[in-house]
């Protein structure tokens, strides 16, 4: 087929897949993908301490103001736990828990890895009430991926 015909043929085929039309390419049928309308389901990915925390938070807030049908779970682990602590702080010395009580009123769970807390030697009761505990924080950002069809996010 020669450059111009192969164009027309690829640009039908483009329309045809637009409009929902299944396209026969040789002797294989391809229909177009069906647009779900799930809510889209998102890890976002805490394991390194203040900053990070403060800029998942603010990326949260904007993720669900441009979707607040998203479901958004924020998986913690090593010092990215450190912000679902009793009496956390940023370093401008502003208390967490108000941003997390915010959030959680909006959909969003927080995971907290329990080997983080054993091998760091920190009582599960210092997590504030907010945050659910699993048992690997690595381990659930897999399975959250693998197992119920979330997208990663590391802020």
């Amino acid at each position: 087929m020669n450059a111009p015909r192969l164009a027309a043929a690829g640009l039908a085929a483009t329309i045809m897949v637009a409009s929902g039309c299944a396209v026969v390419v040789g002797n294989e049928t391809t229909k177009p993908a069906q647009v779900s309308t799930a809510p889209v389901k998102v890890i976002y990915h805490v394991s390194e301490g203040s900053d990070q925390a403060t800029n998942a938070l603010r990326n949260i807030r904007n993720h669900l103001s441009a979707d607040p049908t998203a479901k958004i779970s924020v998986v913690t682990h090593a010092n990215g736990i450190d912000f679902l602590l009793d009496g956390a702080k940023d370093k401008n010395g502003n208390d967490y828990m108000s941003n997390v009580q915010e959030l959680v009123k909006r959909g969003v769970d927080f995971r907290v890895c329990r080997l983080t807390l054993e091998r760091r030697n920190i009582d599960a009761k210092k997590v504030i009430e907010e945050a659910r505990l699993v048992p690997s924080g690595v381990a659930e950002v897999a399975r959250l991926q693998a197992r119920e069809g979330y997208v990663y996010l590391k802020p």
